[in-house]
């Protein structure tokens, strides 16, 4: 089970993969830790001074749409983000998490507010807001992101079982 505090963003719905990580970056940088400086610059300026390691993104609808560049997970994951929380994600911002793995977690995020404690329960399916005393359902994870999520993402699994294997 995941304890970390809530970091929610102003502008809840459709943030792109552009706000996650400026187009003036993504290009100029190649550095993941460098890059991670700069997350939602253009939403809150002073946005990634504020993330400690461990803590848990928190947005609306569509979180990651937009173009299908990778650096926009990687940029959150070396942020110190254990995991992303949004009423749903743009599909290829949601394969490239996983590649990755950083958890990406689908539920009703009206009721967290910024800095409040949650509590991530993947077998559950369960997202528990310590500091309203609420459980939230969430939407279960496959077990294929399970394992890549335990490995630390497609490349980790791939090289730790030789190909891809999931029992």
């Amino acid at each position: 089970m995941m304890k970390h505090f809530a970091r929610r963003l102003k502008v809840q719905d459709n943030i792109n993969t552009d706000y996650v990580i400026s187009g003036r970056y993504k290009f100029k940088i190649q550095d993941p830790k460098e890059l991670a400086r700069y997350i939602f610059e253009d939403i809150d300026p002073e946005f990634a001074a504020r993330v400690k390691k461990g803590d848990i993104l928190v947005a609306g609808d569509n979180f990651g749409c937009g173009s299908s560049r990778e650096q926009a997970p990687v940029a959150l994951k070396q942020a110190g983000f254990q995991a992303v929380v949004a009423k749903s994600f743009a599909r290829i911002f949601y394969r490239n998490a996983f590649n990755i793995g950083l958890l990406l977690v689908e539920c009703n995020t009206n009721f967290i507010d910024d800095g409040d404690e949650l509590e991530i329960d993947i077998e559950k399916s369960k997202v528990h807001n310590t500091s309203k005393g609420l459980k939230l359902d969430m939407k279960p994870l496959p077990m294929v992101m399970r394992k890549l999520l335990q490995d630390g993402g497609v490349i980790e699994h791939f090289k730790k079982h030789g190909g891809f294997k999931f029992e």
